[in-house]
């Protein structure tokens, strides 16, 4: 698999690709009551560019239901700039054990790198964000 592009830049949730999962998650989720989201670094290989994020939604009390939103883009060729998106409820629990599995996903994951993990307020701006992330979980 190749780079393609500056891993740090797409990492931070920031390209095309993420730009158009920020877009359809707000389309399915109200951005005010995301808690965090995970990015996982994207793979590029054969002029297309995969990325996957989980998103956490808070919900009452401690509860917090997952979400994965995926992208696949086309970074070559006639079909460059198409994309397709996709977002899937996964489950939902209690804030501790949906840190837990998420702990879980990170070690089974094998990237080099544990995900980066944002606040909505990265992807969405101050108005429409929730809490801001820590930024030392990793």
């Amino acid at each position: 698999m190749g780079t393609g592009a500056p891993v740090g830049v797409r990492r931070r949730g920031l390209g095309l690709g993420w730009d158009q999962v920020a877009l359809a998650l707000a389309a399915e989720v109200p951005v005010a009551e995301i808690d965090r989201i995970w990015l996982f670094a994207p793979l590029w290989q054969e002029g297309r560019e995969w990325g996957t994020a989980v998103v956490i939604r808070r919900l009452e009390g401690e509860r917090r239901r997952v979400y994965t939103a995926t992208y696949m883009i086309a970074t070559q060729g006639r079909e460059r700039g198409r994309a397709k998106i996709t977002i899937d409820e996964v489950g939902d629990g209690p804030s501790v054990v949906v840190d837990d599995v998420i702990s879980g996903v990170r070690e089974r994951s094998g990237d080099a790198e544990p995900p980066t993990v944002i606040g909505p307020h990265e992807w969405f701006g101050e108005e429409q964000g929730g809490e801001e992330a820590p930024h030392d979980e990793g």
